[in-house]
């Protein structure tokens, strides 16, 4: 794989990037069509985050009290055998 001019790897792995003219970077095609979050520090960092979007309607199976249940429902799952439930008793 070759790597675009402006981008240099260290022996860690840490890749070294150059700006173009526009100020633009190539993250590749690794996160093409990905969300990223973008934080800004006061002494210059720049850190990209990739991140996922939870739309405002799903936003409840994450707050109190229904994650706890959520995830209390979903361990059981994993930990119960599934059984076939007989219909004609009801």
């Amino acid at each position: 794989m070759s790597r675009p001019s402006n981008t240099k790897v260290d022996s860690h792995g840490t890749e070294l990037k150059t700006a173009g003219r526009s100020g633009q970077i190539s993250l590749g095609k690794r996160y093409a069509g990905k969300t990223l979050r973008l934080e800004r520090f006061k002494d210059g960092r720049i850190v990209l985050t990739a991140a996922a979007m939870v739309p405002e309607s799903q936003l409840w199976a994450l707050a109190e009290p229904d994650r706890p249940r959520i995830e209390r429902g979903l361990d059981w799952a994993a930990k119960t055998n599934p059984a076939e439930t007989d219909l004609d008793g009801y």
